[in-house]
């Protein structure tokens, strides 16, 4: 995979704060505390789920004033994008780059998570696929749309290393809603659940008698309940890596927007996400997707396996090399 480098002087600053991740990494995990005090520190101008509402507004005001049309999956993929950026400082070098550089960028960005990811960034297809073509109009808004994210705190939102600062809003939601078109929404019905009923429906949940390790939603949307579930099992001392999460939704962008929700949330390893219509489906397609997911999954190690083979070639070609040349000398 082609290497995208244009950290240029901010480098040395992200080297150093990885450095510091790294070192805290290694010392023991401290108790986790309570979610108020961990709520009172955070500086979301009228709460997390206000500010992500405020970033989305204003992105679809800059994505419609530059561009307009129906273009959905173009401004959806690029915070989409941002999102999966875990340092605050990239903000300076990203408000740097010019329409033409943006391109490779998003690439790279989609093609490291699919390496970690691949069976959710294949269900996210539909917010890269843009990626590969667009034309230099696109490009303008989508500079457009990422200066306004910054401008607007995104990575307030999204950035935070700890997982459970990350999941205390939905970005993509209030965005997906919001592009689309009033009729469109009321065709497809879709009417995303509030988030302070998510929270108590996920309270109520995991305070029963058992509430079991499976969680699943048959109507995922961009998986605000699966956002809720995760908190409160964080805040009651749970792990959302021991549980395993089931969910599907008939629109494949709102499915999309789940998948990389379920990279940003942390969710864990055992997430299947996937577009099917649950009443029309058997099974809600849960069958051929966890199959296609195992298939998607053994593509990557077989991708990293021929890497890993080609990378000891050359090494071994150029070790040869210096062999030959030094007996010809």
């Amino acid at each position: 995979m082609a290497q995208f480098d244009l950290f240029g002087e901010v480098e040395q600053k992200l080297e150093e704060r990885a450095k510091r991740r790294e070192e805290k990494a290694a010392k023991p995990p401290m108790p986790r505390s309570t979610p108020a005090s961990r709520r009172k520190h955070r500086a979301f101008p009228g709460g997390p789920h206000r500010h992500a509402m405020e970033v989305a507004e204003n992105v679809i005001a800059a994505w419609f004033s530059h561009y307009g049309g129906n273009r959905m999956d173009v401004p959806l993929g690029t915070i989409a994008a941002l999102s999966f950026f875990r340092e605050p400082l990239v903000s300076d070098w990203l408000l740097t780059l010019e329409p033409a550089q943006l391109p490779p960028l998003l690439r790279e960005i989609w093609g490291v998570q699919w390496m970690a990811r691949p069976d959710l960034i294949e269900v996210a297809r539909p917010l890269h696929n843009w990626v590969e073509g667009p034309d230099e109009y696109q490009l303008r808004a989508v500079q457009a749309v990422i200066h306004t994210a910054i401008y607007n705190g995104l990575f307030d939102l999204t950035a935070s290393d700890d997982p459970y600062e990350r999941s205390e809003a939905d970005v993509l939601s209030p965005l997906l809603t919001g592009l689309r078109h009033k009729s469109d929404k009321k065709w497809r019905g879709e009417y995303h659940t509030p988030p302070s009923v998510s929270d108590l429906m996920a309270e109520i949940l995991i305070s029963g008698p058992d509430h079991g390790r499976t969680i699943r939603e048959p109507a995922l949307g961009s998986g605000g309940m699966f956002r809720s579930v995760a908190q409160t099992l964080r805040h009651h001392g749970l792990n959302p890596h021991d549980y395993t999460w089931l969910g599907n939704d008939i629109d494949r962008l709102a499915a999309a927007c789940a998948a990389v929700n379920a990279i940003t949330w942390d969710l864990g390893p055992k997430t299947a996400i996937w577009c099917a219509n649950t009443l029309a489906t058997e099974d809600a397609g849960l069958t051929e997707a966890l199959a296609e997911r195992t298939a998607v999954i053994k593509h990557r190690n077989a991708v990293v396996e021929q890497a890993l083979f080609e990378r000891k070639a050359r090494r071994l070609l150029g070790a040869l090399d210096q062999l030959f040349e030094g007996a010809a000398a």
